[in-house]
């Protein structure tokens, strides 16, 4: 007999539940009482939702007041001791601290998990950190669903992985030296379970999919021999690609059970298969964990009966990876075209597909037809749908050109250009594009939503709000403006409602990191811009306001990375459509005189594959064309801004480079400029704005922190190539503390600028220049550059 599980379920509720309860908890308007009180009960329904589904057990420990990864580090003690709290004593009010900061300390560092547009928090690991455990939130859960009468499987990140995705900030430490404490301490938790009647427990160990070296591969095998002593049963789960690699070295580990991916790595099967020690669970991922399109059941099964036949009751049936990418259920969608809606599984629709599954392979498929048949259906419905492929569209990527990738002229001549036509100072300051989406401001779009007021109305509303965003900007001196994005729900979404081949959900939140989800759009056929969506509203901005007026649009890779996209034509075709409908707005802000165009990609490091073998042509190459595509057709006096935040983009420097942005703004400030330092060491030839503030967090940075930042910034970035900015866009901030953040950072400009002095400026400029190797030179550096035709036809 087959089993059933999954690896974890969304947390936030179908209505955003915890999201609620959490910023009442935060504005004060609850107690913690209360907050726990709606965890609780939205835990009850999942294990319920799970158990109706016929799952043979229920994933607990998958919950998180704001992120998984601090919520372990709150288990095993591991906190960042600036913050000065007892591990064992820890409230929810300072546990949200270490996630959002206070007066004294800024927030724990945050960036993405592996290659999803969810943020964790970063461990902060040193000599003198100690696992001696902390709060025992995580067990108060286990004992929740035995209570019920539940058969609960626990779910940990496992020790490596949460090793790997931990930082030190201390000089030549090992995080491996701390493995021997961390394995102790993860004994100590699986003990606990043992004598609480647990049976297996999930270590999830998702870092076996990436490239790693050989003293982490080995002492996987000190670490589980540790684990092992539990007497608990243990499943290993890899997810988010292939482990085939590390299969064999896995397989003689003191484990029962293996999990792997076989979505996005179906290929890894046949090398496990091969090293399944007898006696072992494997749990085959078979059903889509990160995106929404209903499962070929049919397919599935072709796959998973050998196994069964080969395996019996040793197989397990899971989606590929945690639920947690996904939205809660497709119940409450009731606005959703009936034919797509028919395409798509949520994660309460995937708990079905997951029984249906395995009651084909126990009971043979007569006893699920019903199910069989609604699924054969629906992929026959997608696949001969006419709204699905657009001709026009088709044949317009067909004829893209490598000439239509590249600007007129280098960096070195374009910046040239823009600075005499913008007439800006040193240290130019700006932000990243919204600014407070205030009650007023959401009401709005909700009465116009609603049909309550007419489109006229809607209107003259945004445009006050605009205008209120210009006259504080200029109040405030801000040097290039924005305005604001009071009519932006989200930044993919808001494009994506204006483009065709895309669809909406009303309730299709996931979680982004703590309180903040996104309802990512679906991409389900060709993309394109049937007429212009922001140069009217950038226009009228512009039209406010002497000062230049950045035009906001979201860049190709970010609206398909943050999209649910279609799987029936490779992801880089269909970036490439929406690349051609950006291309055609940046045309069309440029004629209506706006000379600043920011392009957001803070999804491109998130797209990367976990090994660095595919990195390149497997996606590298096609995201960096995409960019190109959707930026080359201005002139040179325009100039091409790029976004990213939250993410390790040192990795991926040359890329960078080669979008060829003029400015680039980057997050750095929760790093203390850790980010900015590989930008300088790589030598990053354009113009740069590390962040010098955190949004996410309440603080109101002072101006001797800020000129700190940027005086940081200055010993590794020529100032002439400097912005100054805060880390990402203020739509989450109160008016309050966004203008007194600004004012803060407009000072601490203005200040460096009198320091460094025009003279110094103009020095520090000629030196740049005089070094004679811009653009693609500078950032191979000299030595390369001396062998390198491409440089050396550019220098020349």
């Amino acid at each position: 007999m087959a089993r059933t599980h999954i690896a974890g379920f969304p947390r936030i509720g179908a209505q955003r539940e915890l999201k609620f309860a959490q910023e009442a908890f935060w504005r004060g308007e609850t107690d913690e009482a209360s907050l726990r009180q709606v965890a609780a009960g939205l835990r009850q329904h999942h294990w319920q939702l799970q158990a109706q589904a016929g799952l043979d057990s229920v994933a607990v420990g998958d919950f998180a007041y704001y992120d998984q990864v601090l919520g372990l580090s709150a288990l095993l003690g591991a906190l960042p001791a600036r913050f000065g709290f007892d591990p064992k004593q820890l409230t929810l009010a300072q546990y949200f601290e270490l996630a959002r900061g206070n007066k004294a300390q800024p927030a724990m560092e945050m960036t993405k998990w592996f290659d999803t547009n969810y943020h964790y928090l970063v461990p902060e690991l040193g000599p003198d950190t100690r696992f001696d455990g902390g709060v025992d939130w995580f067990f108060d859960e286990v004992e929740e669903a035995l209570a019920l009468g539940l058969n609960a499987k626990p779910v940990l990140i496992g020790p490596l992985t949460y090793l790997c995705l931990s930082k030190t900030h201390v000089d030549g430490f090992d995080r491996l030296s701390l493995l021997p404490g961390l394995a102790a301490a993860y004994g100590r938790i699986l003990s606990r379970l043992r004598a609480r009647g647990i049976e297996w427990v999930q270590i999830d160990e998702p870092a076996l999919c990436l490239d790693l070296e050989p003293a982490w591969l080995d002492a996987y095998d000190a670490a589980y021999a540790e684990l092992a002593r539990s007497g608990v049963k243990l499943l290993l789960a890899t997810y988010f690609d292939s482990a085939a690699d590390h299969a064999a070295r896995a397989a003689a580990l003191p484990v029962q059970g293996f999990h792997i991916d076989l979505v996005r790595a179906p290929q890894q099967l046949d090398a496990w298969r091969k090293v399944l020690p007898a006696g072992a669970v494997l749990s085959a991922g078979v059903i889509d964990g990160r995106n929404i399109w209903r499962t070929d059941l049919r397919r599935a099964l072709s796959m998973l009966a050998p196994l069964h036949a080969e395996l019996g009751e040793r197989l397990w049936v899971a989606p590929s990876c945690s639920l947690l990418h996904v939205p809660v259920s497709l119940e409450a969608e009731r606005k959703l075209d009936a034919e797509i809606k028919t395409w798509l599984a949520f994660a309460t629709e995937k708990l079905a597909e997951v029984s249906v599954l395995a009651r084909a392979l126990n009971e043979g498929e007569t006893a699920v037809a019903a199910g069989l048949a609604a699924a054969d259906t629906a992929l026959a419905s997608r696949r001969g749908s006419r709204r699905v492929v657009n001709q026009q569209v088709q044949a317009r990527v067909a004829a893209l050109s490598a000439a239509m990738a590249e600007r007129k002229s280098p960096f070195p001549i374009r910046i040239e250009r823009q600075r005499e036509a913008l007439q800006l100072p040193a240290l130019p300051t700006t932000t990243i594009g919204s600014f407070p989406q205030t009650p007023a401001i959401r009401q709005t779009r909700a009465a116009y939503r609603r049909g309550d007021i007419g489109a006229l109305d809607y209107l003259q509303r945004i445009r006050g709000e605009i205008e209120t965003a210009v006259r504080k900007q200029e109040a405030l001196g801000l040097d290039v403006l924005v305005h604001g994005e009071a009519e932006r729900n989200d930044m993919v979404e808001y494009f994506g409602e204006q483009l065709c081949g895309y669809t909406f959900t009303e309730n299709g939140w996931v979680q982004s990191y703590g309180s903040r989800c996104v309802k990512p759009p679906v991409i389900y056929g060709d993309v394109y811009r049937p007429e212009p969506m922001t140069v009217e509203t950038t226009r009228y901005a512009q039209s406010l306001t002497d000062r230049p007026m950045k035009g906001m649009l979201t860049g190709p890779v970010t609206m398909l990375q943050w999209s649910f996209v279609r799987d029936d034509q490779p992801r880089a075709t269909t970036t490439l459509q929406l690349a051609l409908a950006i291309r055609d707005e940046v045309s069309d802000l440029e004629q209506a005189g706006i000379r600043i165009i920011q392009i957001d990609e803070p999804a491109l490091r998130e797209g990367l594959p976990l090994r660095k073998g595919d990195w390149g042509a497997a996606y590298l190459d096609w995201a960096v064309h995409a960019f190109k595509i959707s930026a080359a057709s201005v002139a040179d006096e325009t100039q091409i801004h790029t976004h990213m935040c939250y993410a390790e983009f040192n990795d991926i420097l040359p890329a960078i480079a080669a979008l060829d942005a003029d400015v680039i703004t980057i997050e750095t400030s929760r790093s203390a400029m850790e980010l900015l330092e590989g930008f300088g060491e790589f030598d990053y030839p354009n113009e740069i704005g590390p962040g010098v503030y955190d949004i996410h967090s309440p603080r109101v940075p002072s101006v001797e922190a800020i000129t700190h930042l940027l005086q940081r910034a200055c010993e590794v970035i020529p100032p002439q190539r400097l912005w100054v900015n805060p880390d990402c866009g203020l739509k989450t901030r109160a008016w309050p503390e966004t203008e007194a953040a600004l004012a803060n950072m407009v000072a601490a400009a203005r200040s460096l600028r009198e320091q460094i002095g025009k003279d110094s400026a103009t020095t520090w400029q000629r030196t740049t220049r005089s070094a004679g190797l811009g653009g693609r030179a500078a950032h191979h550096g000299a030595a390369h550059a001396a062998g390198c035709a491409d440089c050396a036809s550019q220098a020349a």
